[in-house]
């Protein structure tokens, strides 16, 4: 009988992730067996404490893997990982304050019952009773779990499991909008099978790259290309697949069709959650990717996916000048920043991989904040009923005369997307902007130093309508329970710690070096 040695497990590496994932599981349970009045403060509470306790926990394992990263078979606990775990738990810790937050009468911005056909019979009696589901705290527990093992993974196999365990719940909360349900419904469609389609570019290139190298390993592949130069088409197709099935989730052109549609049918703050997280958790994969596998080929698809990054600047900057919707620009927003941090991962430099992850902490915290503020601005009939969300930014005129407290918010917000100095996004395309200079693509700065030129037309074309515009009689920022105030507040104070105090953050992440075992 052959003897049989336990694996080693490494708990206090995976902590982390395990309390996110255990959180949503509890979350799980709560929702099955707990009386229905206490099932929503009991998951919310679940939720805080695990997104916080995984910050806790990766803060003080910092130091230890900064000075000794290992490699744990298909799982790499590096300062690649902890430092994109550590900005996910805080980006997701503060959505989930957001997605918490009710209005002043009890409503949200989830249906109360997501099943229930809109406008029928039985949405009426979840209305008229005041039930409330709140499987969406699990499932954003689900989906972070996710995106913490993404930019850790170093076998293929376990980076698509995370893919999905990420996607999945997403496709999800989607579908679970409050109000203008229909859209909902359609937004989360498109996710899926478009998410769908990314997946399966993903899975091809898996299967060429293990075709040519016969090992699912991340970091044994870069070997076997440096060491192989025989059938190197499928090298180059696997990587450029796997490639595409990342740049599908930043929303990256011509890869996007999906963000505008998506991020404007959705919850608004599941719309703040997806926006933020899923990029940091996509591109500190990317980093991982492209410096591990794909920067042996560097020139051969430099100028491939400078042209992306041009493209997806180009999309993000013209079509967001023509958007009266503030979600859908703000979507197309996002698509432009996408361009700027795929900057980053192409110059390759000492510290990029930090520049990169500081970029997505100041993109993140202006973008939970930015869509906790949307949450907030209602709509309002004639006889001062309050609906859904105003997004036609007409609707936001005179906010800031208003209510200064919500518009200076917004205001910090879109001047980080702005690239304004005294903000985490100045300092964030700063150095990305320098890096790719230093990396020998100066040209593909100079296109985002123009394009954050434009873009800042269509930030200040909402500044204008929020301060120096007549208040209107059909919108109104409604009153909640505080827990949005509490998150845009954060975000807000960030945003301008980031900008005025960058010089901590900076240099822990700057020290981040991508372990290639």
């Amino acid at each position: 009988m052959a003897n049989f040695q336990a694996p080693e497990v490494h708990w206090l590496s995976l902590a982390p992730i395990l309390l996110v994932l255990g959180g949503a599981v509890f979350g799980i349970l709560v929702e099955a067996f707990a009386p229905a009045k206490a099932r929503r403060p009991i998951v919310i509470a679940l939720s805080v404490l695990a997104t916080a306790g995984a910050a806790v926990i990766l803060a003080l394992r910092w130091a230890p893997v900064l000075a000794s990263p290992a490699s744990l078979g298909e799982y790499i606990e590096d300062p690649l990982s902890v430092g994109a775990q550590s900005i996910l738990v805080i980006i997701g810790f503060l959505a989930v304050l957001v997605m918490a937050d009710r209005t002043s009468v009890g409503d949200g911005a989830f249906a109360g019952q997501p099943s229930d056909r809109p406008e029928s019979a039985a949405e009426e009696l979840t209305e008229r009773a005041n039930y409330q589901r709140s499987e969406m705290f699990p499932l954003t527990l689900f989906s972070l779990g996710g995106m913490m093992i993404f930019p850790a993974a170093d076998n293929f196999v376990t980076l698509f499991v995370a893919l999905e365990v990420m996607s999945l719940p997403l496709y999800t909360m989607a579908a679970t909008a409050r109000y203008r349900r229909q859209l909902s419904y359609e937004s989360a469609l498109k996710y899926f099978v478009l998410g769908a389609f990314s997946s399966a570019f993903m899975l091809m290139g898996i299967a060429f790259l293990f075709g040519f190298g016969n090992t699912l390993q991340m970091s044994a592949l870069g070997a076997a290309i440096s060491a192989h130069t025989n059938m190197d088409w499928m090298v180059l197709v696997g990587v450029f697949c796997v490639m595409v099935g990342l740049l599908f989730k930043v929303g990256a052109a011509p890869f996007h069709a999906w963000t505008p549609d998506v991020y404007t049918g959705a919850p608004t703050p599941v719309t703040g959650f997806m926006a933020a997280a899923v990029k940091i958790a996509a591109f500190a994969a990317m980093a991982r990717f492209y410096q591990a596998v794909a920067a042996y080929l560097q020139w051969d698809f430099l100028y491939v996916f400078a042209a992306v990054a041009v493209l997806t600047i180009i999309v993000g900057t013209f079509a967001g000048l023509v958007q009266d919707d503030v979600k859908r620009m703000l979507a197309f927003s996002s698509i432009a920043h996408a361009g700027f941090i795929l900057m980053g991962i192409l110059a390759i430099q000492k510290g990029g991989t930090g520049h990169v992850l500081f970029y997505t902490l100041g993109y993140g915290l202006a973008t939970v904040g930015a869509f906790g503020v949307v949450a907030l601005v209602r709509g309002r009939d004639s006889e001062g009923n309050v609906l859904g969300e105003a997004t036609s930014m007409r609707k936001w005129a005179g906010i800031g005369r208003t209510n200064p407290w919500i518009a200076g918010s917004m205001l910090v917000f879109l001047l980080s997307f702005a690239g304004i100095p005294l903000t985490g996004g100045f300092i964030g395309k700063f150095v990305i902007f320098s890096d790719a200079i230093k990396g020998g693509i100066g040209w593909l700065a100079v296109v985002g130093l123009v394009a954050s030129a434009i873009t800042a037309f269509y930030y200040f074309r909402l500044v204008r309508v929020m301060f120096f515009t007549e208040p209107g009689e059909d919108s109104v920022v409604v009153r909640s329970e505080g827990l949005s105030a509490l998150a845009i507040v954060v975000c807000a104070v960030g945003t301008v710690a980031l900008g005025v105090f960058p010089g901590p953050v900076l240099s822990l992440l700057e020290k981040i070096v991508i372990l290639i075992p």
